[in-house]
């Protein structure tokens, strides 16, 4: 019986081993966390079931945080890089507005989270938000322009707004106005889906 060389060994076991699904994160606040929802309603799991029916072998990672902001979206990229993402979606920012923190430290934190994430090699998608006109004109012309800037600065896709088609009508959110229920997140999911899909890979 002929035996083969350890090392050929374990050449044949790696080539024959699948390959580890690559890792989409969705990086984002409550909305993606899917607060009032189920976890499997949120958009993230969504878009999970949807990449398994269209053929694509990705795993999805929720790392939506309730109440966060870019600044704590930007100080949790250390544990976000060491899933080793493919592609991350970054949907940050519905905080910083809604608390009215100043527009530039929010462009800041999201061009410093897109730089850091494809100077580790992931793909990013940076997905929009806009704010009520309650806010004023020109802090939330400022807050929407603010995305697109940052898209600009650092050559990433832009879905310019995660709350399309879900924003103030009151049969697609939850009572109390902002968050979507479960409706709401399937066109989320659809919204984000669209811009997703060209950045995949079968």
């Amino acid at each position: 019986m002929r035996v083969l060389p350890a090392a050929l060994v374990l050449v044949a076991l790696l080539i024959a081993a699948p390959a580890p699904e690559p890792v989409i994160v969705a990086l984002g606040d409550s909305i993606t966390a899917g607060l009032g929802v189920l976890t499997v309603e949120a958009y993230p799991a969504l878009l999970q079931a949807r990449l398994a029916r269209e053929g694509f072998h990705y795993r999805v990672v929720n790392a939506g945080v309730s109440g966060d902001t870019t600044a704590g979206g930007l100080r949790r990229l250390d544990w976000v890089l060491r899933a080793r993402p493919a592609i991350v979606i970054v949907a940050l920012g519905a905080n910083d507005g809604l608390r009215g923190l100043p527009v530039a430290a929010m462009r800041d934190n999201l061009e410093a989270i897109v730089t850091r994430l494809r100077g580790a090699g992931a793909r990013v998608l940076l997905v929009g938000m806009r704010l009520p006109p309650n806010y004023g004109a020109a802090y939330t012309r400022e807050f929407a322009e603010a995305f697109v800037i940052v898209a600009r600065r650092t050559s990433v896709p832009l879905a310019p707004f995660l709350l399309d088609g879900v924003a103030g009508q009151a049969a697609l959110n939850q009572p109390d106005g902002i968050h979507p229920n479960a409706a709401g997140q399937r066109l989320v999911a659809e919204t984000v889906w669209r811009s997703l899909r060209p950045m995949l890979q079968q």
